[in-house]
């Protein structure tokens, strides 16, 4: 027997958890302007910033190439010339 995993409710507790994070990060931002901490934004700011850097430095993107099954692009500097040269030799 297959036992169904109801995945709507999950991805609705998924959802309101994340809103829930944004609504109260969004709480503290707008305290931390309203009472002029502008130490502690830059420090937020820059943590976020690093972190988000961070993510993007260990994503496998060479990996996702490989899982979509698409070929490598190669470098069309050739093709563009051959096309060049085509339109160029019926002109004459």
């Amino acid at each position: 027997m297959s036992r169904r995993v109801n995945t709507s409710a999950g991805g609705r507790s998924r959802r309101l958890n994340t809103l829930l994070w944004v609504a109260a990060l969004a709480v503290i931002i707008i305290a931390l302007i309203h009472y002029e901490q502008t130490a502690i934004l830059y420090i937020l700011a820059t943590l976020g910033v690093t972190a988000l850097l961070v993510v993007v430095a260990t994503a496998d993107l060479k990996g996702a190439q490989g899982i979509t099954g698409d070929p490598v692009p190669a470098d069309d500097a050739a093709a563009i010339n051959e096309r060049r040269r085509a339109q160029g030799a019926g002109r004459k």
